[in-house]
């Protein structure tokens, strides 16, 4: 009888917000076989399962095309040898071109969008529609029937999580 293969799962983040965000919702990746993709090596010491395989990309932003080239030449090569089911993120470039790359080749995709995009979605939150299976603000007064989805916030998931042992959340 054969065991059922674990979803190949790939976390992807640029860094700061986003990438704490991303770890915060490593408790939802249990059972996949999950694999990090984040802009600094530094980050390695945050995984929670440090058997997870851990990638470093550099870095882009849109006001650095020649970055952008090198960003998505990376991440092509990541995803090629990962070979996901599904691709996560929290954005930002990277992110996105990770859910590009991953679309094109039939994956399942999902963008969070920053919690600390309170007043419109980011940038690459809005170019990620096209790109995302499921598309995600944090915020209820962003979400319309067209999209983005709320479903809450990982701020919010996490403080309600944390109440019970740490009294409440100040945030």
């Amino acid at each position: 009888m054969r065991t059922p293969k674990k979803t190949r799962l790939l976390a992807v983040s640029s860094g700061g917000g986003h990438w704490v965000q991303l770890q915060r919702m490593s408790e939802a990746f249990e059972g996949c076989d999950v694999s990090w993709v984040t802009v600094r090596e530094g980050y390695r010491v945050d995984l929670k399962n440090q058997s997870d395989r851990f990638f470093v990309i550099p870095d882009a932003t849109r006001w650095n095309k020649v970055g952008l080239v090198f960003l998505l030449f990376r991440v092509i090569l990541v995803v090629i040898r990962v070979r996901p089911h599904a691709i996560v993120t929290t954005g930002a470039a990277p992110g996105l071109l990770a859910l590009m790359v991953g679309k094109m080749l039939g994956c399942r995709t999902c963008w969070i969008d920053s919690i600390a995009n309170m007043e419109e979605m980011s940038l690459s939150g809005r170019k990620a529609r096209r790109w995302a299976s499921l598309w995600l603000t944090q915020w209820s007064h962003l979400s319309t029937e067209e999209g983005p989805e709320y479903h809450g916030s990982v701020l919010q998931n996490f403080c309600v999580e944390d109440a019970g042992e740490q009294g409440g959340c100040e945030a």
